[in-house]
């Protein structure tokens, strides 16, 4: 490891780079919705219909709807360029989300919610995967790692910001108007974020290849899903375990200190001009991540509890940069559909650990989700280690 090696691009020049700034910060406005579109569809269904089964059944929709739409999103983005998918998916998602808002009534039908969050994730836009192939081709290889550690710098901060706006305008106006005006404006950011695409070109290649032509891609899909299991049970254990201690307010706090970590640790990896190949990286930081989390299982203290937490999270973005890194190196010539297909695969990952979280966490005690995320990422470094193999 060495600091801004030869072979690294630090931030300073990747944002000097024309275009990368703006692009960064209208891509941080774009995904303003990523976190608020699934809790402001729960407010806005439960207050039209009283029903909490019917709200759940709307936010399963939209995050259904967000897992199909991405490879089928990166396919039209490898074959006609990132703007036009962009300006299309921006348009579909915040039409749905008003459209939702319209049918919110009380006495309305059921199905139409439903219909509309499953094509309002649909059309959630790909800002990420646009950046990544945009940013990646901007950058020589070793340079793609502070690359990809700004996207998910970037969509981090949105996905922290996001819900406090729409809290705050909640507290001054209701679930439905802010729900609306957080979708504008995430819409307009789109928007104006595929035409900053136009100062750097589009990043689209035009080269149509497959995005599972590399056997190799499959046991990186394996190992996101496995990450992605992480991801859902830390997300179903944080708040059972503030709640079983009799804190509930506590999960803002637990949920801080893992973001915080996830910020702090994608910054410091870009940072740097790693020598090790990514998938040694790959196996070595899905390693870290499983034993930094082991331990939240025995800590009692709640300070101590945050830190090792943080310590967590400073793993958790390195190795969704490196995966990516990954992505470059099997799928070359189909870089956003396979982009496309890691989101999902983190989505579907989520899902099932966020499953399996409830039911250890329900027969076990609220420390046994903390252990099942753990398990995720170990046996996510054991599948990864056929990548080592060279070819």
């Amino acid at each position: 490891m060495t600091r801004n090696g030869p072979g690294g691009l630090p931030y300073r020049r990747l944002l000097g780079l024309p275009g990368v700034a703006p692009q960064a910060v209208l891509g941080f406005l774009a995904q303003l919705t990523q976190q608020v579109a699934p809790v402001g569809i729960v407010l806005v269904a439960q207050g039209a219909s009283g029903s909490l089964a019917l709200a759940g059944a709307a936010t399963a929709a939209f995050s259904v709807g967000a897992g199909m739409g991405r490879p089928v999103q990166g396919r039209l983005m490898d074959r006609h360029g990132a703007r036009i998918v962009l300006a299309g998916t921006a348009l579909l998602h915040v039409a749905a989300l008003l459209a939702l808002l319209a049918s919110a009534r009380p006495g309305s039908p059921w199905w139409p919610m439903v219909v509309l969050a499953w094509i309002a994730g649909i059309g959630l836009p790909p800002v990420s995967v646009s950046m990544r192939v945009e940013w990646g081709r901007r950058v020589a290889g070793g340079g793609r790692t502070a690359a990809y550690s700004l996207v998910y710098l970037v969509q981090e901060l949105a996905m922290l910001t996001g819900p406090l706006v729409f809290g705050l305008l909640i507290a001054v106006a209701s679930a439905s108007l802010a729900l609306g005006l957080v979708a504008g404006a995430a819409g307009a950011g789109t928007l104006a974020f595929a035409r900053a695409l136009q100062a750097g070109g589009d990043g689209h290649r035009r080269e149509r290849g497959r995005a599972f032509a590399d056997r190799r891609m499959l046991v990186l899909m394996a190992v996101v899903l496995l990450h992605g299991g992480t991801f859902g049970a830390l997300q179903v254990g944080l708040p059972a375990l503030a709640t079983a201690r009799d804190v509930p307010a506590a999960t803002g706090v637990l949920v801080a200190a893992l973001s915080l970590g996830g910020i702090t640790g994608a910054a410091a990896y870009g940072a740097r001009a790693w020598r090790a190949p990514a998938r040694v990286r790959l196996v070595g930081l899905m390693l870290l991540l499983g034993l930094a989390l082991a331990p939240l299982v025995l800590i009692e203290p709640l300070p101590v509890f945050c830190v090792v937490l943080f310590a967590g999270g400073l793993v958790l973005n390195p190795a969704l940069t490196t995966s990516s890194l990954l992505v470059d190196e099997y799928a070359p010539t189909a870089q956003a559909e396979a982009f496309g297909w890691v989101s999902t695969g983190l989505g579907v990952g989520g899902a099932a650990g966020a499953a399996v979280a409830g039911i250890v966490g329900e027969r076990f005690g609220h420390g046994a989700p903390f252990l099942a995320g753990a398990a995720f990422a170990l046996a996510g470094a054991v599948l990864a280690t056929p990548l080592l193999r060279r070819r």
